[in-house]
């Protein structure tokens, strides 16, 4: 049978804490074989095409990998429109009305479509465990205090992810709206097993702190490089690609790192992202400073050689080894607890008659 998931349905499998706990660690194995080049990953690739409405595009997205280990392929895709706007003086990108998004789930043993999952829930989970995994190689070992900027999903699940791999004792939340940003400081203390403050500037958050993690939607800086001091490993989730320059972090942040960290050096060349492609071809940075995160997870390159250095994650785009290592997790904990639609296998298989050729 195959396994049809709906966001509701992934959300009560397994209490949030356990659930990036354990998407931490198979994240971590992911990344290893892939740095070992057992894992097979495909670039990410989008499709735009404009629309009537201003600013709006429609967008294609297809992310595919491959993880032998979990004997998992998946494919993830979304049919979507995309819109950039302008909120508190910044740039942002926003996904406005229903959509198609899908995570499918492959066994590499059997060939057979095991679960088509709503990809949503997964987004969130799998971006921070693989920060979480980056930060546990990059960030110094003593790390208390994380500056987190953002009040949303993907703040949320950063924060958690962190709290698992660091004995964080405190977090301190800004992002621009008082109230959601207190809102979610209560949210989410349970969760992190920590204390966790609004506070009112970029600068009150930075201030003193081990571990910077921006996790917005935003386009445009949201705070000043210069503020960024030694010791720190900050990690950012902004992209961006050809369509449009977005940049959460300014360039100041990119130059101050000593070590800079991304998933793969293919995507932020194939979309020219933002500040580290500009910055890559002026020739301020050089392809050999971006180290990706399968090579540091596979013992292969030492990120961090003093505890003054300051470190930065450019947590750049999905990947589908990501993807094979949730939609693994979740698959096998909904067929464990009987959650979810069965369909047919049938519906998707093609019977081989004679000899098959591409």
């Amino acid at each position: 049978m195959v396994l049809v998931l709906k966001n509701h349905e992934m959300e009560q499998l397994l209490p949030y804490r356990e659930l990036l706990g354990r998407l931490v660690e198979m994240m971590e194995v992911a990344f290893r074989e892939y740095g070992n080049k057992v894992a097979v990953n495909r670039p990410r690739s989008r499709m735009y095409i404009p629309t009537q409405e201003p600013n709006t595009h429609y967008w294609f997205n297809n992310i595919a990998g491959i993880v032998p280990g979990f004997r998992a392929m998946a494919l993830r895709i979304d049919s979507s429109l995309a819109r950039e706007v302008q909120r508190d003086g910044k740039r942002r990108e926003e996904y406005p009305g229903d959509y198609v998004g899908l995570v499918l789930l492959f066994d590499t043993d059997t060939c057979e479509l095991l679960s088509i999952m709503d990809d949503h829930f997964h987004s969130p989970i799998r971006v921070a465990a693989t920060s979480a995994v980056g930060s546990r190689f990059a960030a110094r070992p003593d790390s208390k205090v994380m500056a987190l900027f953002g009040s949303g999903e993907q703040a949320r699940a950063q924060a958690v992810a962190f709290s698992l791999v660091h004995r964080l004792e405190q977090i301190r939340v800004y992002s621009p709206n008082a109230d959601r940003r207190k809102n979610f400081a209560a949210s989410i203390e349970t969760d992190t097993e920590c204390r966790v403050l609004p506070v009112d500037s970029a600068e009150e958050a930075l201030r003193d702190a081990d571990i910077v993690n921006a996790s917005t939607n935003s386009s445009d800086p949201i705070f000043d490089g210069q503020l960024l001091e030694p010791g720190m490993h900050v990690t950012t989730i902004v992209g961006g690609d050809y369509r449009s320059k977005r940049d959460e972090i300014d360039r100041t942040a990119c130059l101050r790192a000593r070590t800079i960290l991304v998933n793969t050096r293919e995507q932020v060349e194939q979309d020219r992202q933002g500040n580290l492609y500009e910055l890559l071809q002026e020739g301020r940075l050089r392809w050999e400073q971006l180290h990706e995160l399968g090579d540091v997870v596979a013992g292969k390159v030492r990120l961090r050689q003093s505890p003054q250095d300051i470190t930065l994650f450019k947590n750049n785009h999905g990947m589908g080894i990501q993807f094979a290592a949730s939609a693994r997790l979740i698959y096998e904990e909904a067929k464990k607890k009987g959650v979810g639609t069965q369909l047919p296998s049938e519906l998707f298989l093609t019977k081989r008659e004679g000899v098959w050729s591409p």
